[in-house]
């Protein structure tokens, strides 16, 4: 298994070969490989996650570097209902800059917030903030 990390297997295709959790093989590689962190390395790792319309369309207009307007440039767009959902796949580092370029939509005190732009950016937050969880 260390042999086939070091290969650059990644963490999640171990974890389904072995029939594991993600966590158990980051924790058998800590405990394994003390000197190899893991943390660096899952957060080069894209990460698919959906964006609302809502989001996509304030961060479409946004300024955004490189990385992110090629996060969302290459998204896909999945319809749902009245609206549609932007498929992102990027590193969680490009989708927590997505987060923060989206803090705008949850109001100021001269610009108040529309309900549902406000909702979809925490739902997004959700998610980013889920990645976090997942990463030791």
């Amino acid at each position: 298994m260390c042999a086939a990390y070091l290969g650059g297997r990644s963490i999640a295709a171990l974890a389904r070969e072995h029939g594991v959790s993600r966590g158990a093989i980051r924790t058998a590689v800590a405990d394994l490989m003390p000197e190899h962190t893991t943390a660096g390395h899952e957060d080069a790792q894209p990460v698919t996650l959906d964006m609302l319309g809502k989001i996509a369309n304030s961060l479409r207009t946004a300024e955004l570097d490189d990385a992110e307007r090629a996060a969302i440039d290459h998204g896909v767009a999945v319809r749902r209902g009245q609206g549609y959902t932007l498929r992102v796949s990027t590193t969680p580092a490009v989708h927590r800059a997505l987060l923060a370029r989206c803090q705008p939509l949850d109001g100021a005190p001269d610009a108040p917030a529309i309900p549902a732009q406000r909702q979809a950016r925490r739902e997004y937050e959700n998610r980013v903030n889920a990645l976090a969880a997942e990463t030791p």
